[in-house]
């Protein structure tokens, strides 16, 4: 029988009790039922909850697609941004090799365009790309999201400028709405290949549909096992009313009762590089879900044990305003041993055949223990290995969560109305046609 995903609290009793924890999520089944029911805020875009049982009948094309790009190229460039590749990136980082990039063996290799709009990145980009067999995967539900179709432009054109334009043609995979948009009209023009961001599913829950699912087929993960493990979370979850042994709800409930002893900002902690990305995926989650009306916790997050050498010190002993989710990883399918050292100059030797993941582990707990005694309440995730599976369950499970945290604040976490306003200063500042008056007043406040 497969383990699970756990949730430990702790060594968060000291700031709040398990009965208060146990209360709010008993509250919050209510929540659960919302979002179940359709009946709460944002109840368009719930498409999410079932994708691990939908997605089943697409895995198959998903998965052909896939073996066509890989045969045809020996790198994907993945153009997207915001969830349209965070989620692709978070789990590709997390199970790949750590140095993919640099093994003699032939691996396929992945990489992101269109998460921003510098020109130094994309002109190092086309630099790589000049030299490789490259195909692409274009992620936009319109189309016209000014990162990403800018990003497009640029390395459709390198593409075909390269092969020549029907080649092209057959390398690039769209992945847009199903009727309409800028997207969707170049794939018909053009005869790309094309998956549908479905309409119910908001881009930074996309993860378990062709957004996510394609390029990572493409990367050479295992897609059926990573949707496994989702589906087994939600029936963990999405299905257990049981508020004492839903994780889901007692992350929501335990999160939100240290928000109102004035911790307003969440750190997601990994104890491996392996996990930077799936913080950064975490971080749009709960940062756009959650950040509207004047509310919501901020997350951030943080590497250790490397950044307990930096912001390490500003978590033990800075403001008492944080509180920490540690995500532990308890075992690795890989072992690095400590050598033993005759003259043991540097005091080592007390480690000599331990285990690398040992240490690591002990650094972790010494770590929690060391935060507790600063005032930090910490939360656990217990992560049985990185593998597909684990991951499919962790992302579900901070999806739910989420869901349900942004219902225990009062705040529709399915919509994102302030990621506009940059946008309309952008054009304006730009001079798009119809902004060009707001441009001259932008400018004359830039003086």
């Amino acid at each position: 029988m497969e383990k699970h995903i756990s949730i430990d609290l702790k060594n968060s009793a000291d700031f709040i009790s398990w009965e208060e924890v146990i209360a709010l999520a008993l509250q919050s089944v209510r929540h659960l039922d919302a979002l179940n029911s359709g009946t709460g805020a944002g109840n368009d875009f719930l498409g999410w909850l079932s994708l691990p049982e939908d997605i089943q009948v697409q895995l198959d094309e998903i998965k052909k697609r896939a073996r066509h790009l890989r045969s045809v190229s020996d790198t994907t460039v993945v153009i997207g941004i915001g969830g349209s590749y965070l989620g692709s990136r978070a789990v590709t980082e997390a199970l790949s090799h750590s140095f993919a990039p640099l093994l003699k063996s032939s691996q396929h290799q992945m990489l992101f365009a269109g998460q921003n709009i510098c020109e130094d990145y994309i002109s190092d980009l086309t630099d790589i790309l000049d030299d490789r067999n490259y195909s692409v995967i274009v992620i936009s539900k319109s189309g016209t999201t000014t990162e990403p179709a800018i990003a497009f432009r640029i390395i459709k054109d390198h593409l075909e400028r390269k092969v020549g334009k029907a080649k092209a043609a057959d390398r690039i995979i769209a992945v847009t709405d199903s009727s309409r948009g800028a997207l969707r009209s170049l794939a018909e023009l053009n005869g790309y290949e094309t998956f549908v961001i479905p309409d119910d599913v908001g881009g930074r829950y996309s993860v378990l549909s062709p957004v996510g699912l394609l390029p990572l087929a493409v990367a050479g993960m295992d897609i059926r096992k990573l949707v496994k493990g989702a589906r087994d979370m939600e029936l963990i979850t999405r299905k257990n009313r049981n508020a004492e042994n839903n994780p889901a709800l007692l992350y929501a409930a335990a999160r939100n009762l240290l928000l109102q002893t004035g911790r307003s900002v969440e750190v997601l902690v990994g104890f491996t590089p392996k996990l930077r990305y799936f913080s950064e995926w975490w971080k749009q989650l709960y940062g756009e879900s959650e950040g509207k009306d004047g509310k919501g916790i901020f997350p951030a997050s943080v590497e250790f044990t490397t950044d307990l050498h930096s912001l390490g010190q500003y978590i033990q002993e800075g403001q008492r305003i944080l509180f920490e989710t540690i995500l532990l990883v308890n075992e690795t399918e890989k072992k690095v041993t400590i050598p033993s050292e005759k003259d043991d100059s540097d005091q080592l030797n007390y480690l000599a055949c331990k285990r690398l993941s040992e240490v690591n582990r002990s650094a972790g707990e010494g770590t929690i223990l060391a935060h507790n005694d600063g005032n930090v309440p910490v939360m656990r995730i217990n992560i049985p290995l990185l593998n597909e599976y684990y991951v499919g369950q962790l992302i579900y499970f901070f999806e739910i969560a989420c869901a349900l945290s942004g219902y225990i604040l009062d705040v529709n976490p399915f919509d994102q109305p302030g990621v506009e306003a940059y946008k309309k200063n952008m054009f304006a500042l730009l001079n798009k046609p119809g902004f060009e008056e707001e441009g001259k007043k932008l400018r004359a406040r830039l003086k």
